[in-house]
């Protein structure tokens, strides 16, 4: 079965650590350059002083760069998250809002920079706004890449 944007999306809903965090994502684009994620700011995802946990927003911004990163590269690439930031600016209430940008440009130079192997090492930015529209905090995801090594196989 091939993953789809909208597949993927219910799939991480459902996921047990977005479930029970009150993350939500509210779906990838079909170009995989998009995502929106949401997080649920509740009894269970606020922290001692009722606003939200900022495990909770680190939680919500985890995957995503990588996911939108890998799925325009393909399966000829070894692509992970491995290192975040976050900036909190102001107490974050309600419903919290991420979206995430890759564009298709940027992907295709990380390609040409991954060529042979060669470990690229690239940032993302975003930020996480509430109900209002305004930002909570700043965040920023390191994504590694690297092309795969080709086994090849000696004909007899």
């Amino acid at each position: 079965m091939r993953i789809t944007p909208r597949r993927l999306a219910v799939g991480m809903s459902l996921w047990i650590p977005n479930l029970f965090s009150g993350i939500r994502v509210r779906g990838f684009s079909a170009d995989w350059t998009q995502a929106a994620v949401e997080l649920h700011v509740n009894v269970f995802t606020r922290n001692y002083v009722k606003t939200a946990f900022g495990g909770s927003m680190q939680a919500m911004t985890d995957p995503y760069f990588f996911m939108l990163v890998m799925h325009q590269l393909g399966r000829d690439y070894v692509v992970w998250d491995t290192r975040g930031e976050i900036e909190f600016l102001k107490p974050g209430r309600g419903v919290l809002t991420a979206r995430f940008h890759v564009p298709a440009e940027r992907v295709a130079d990380i390609r040409e920079r991954a060529v042979g192997g060669a470990k690229v090492l690239e940032w993302f930015e975003t930020e996480i706004t509430d109900g209002a529209g305004e930002v909570v905090a700043r965040v920023r995801r390191e994504v590694y890449v690297r092309e795969k090594k080709r086994v090849t196989t000696a004909k007899a």
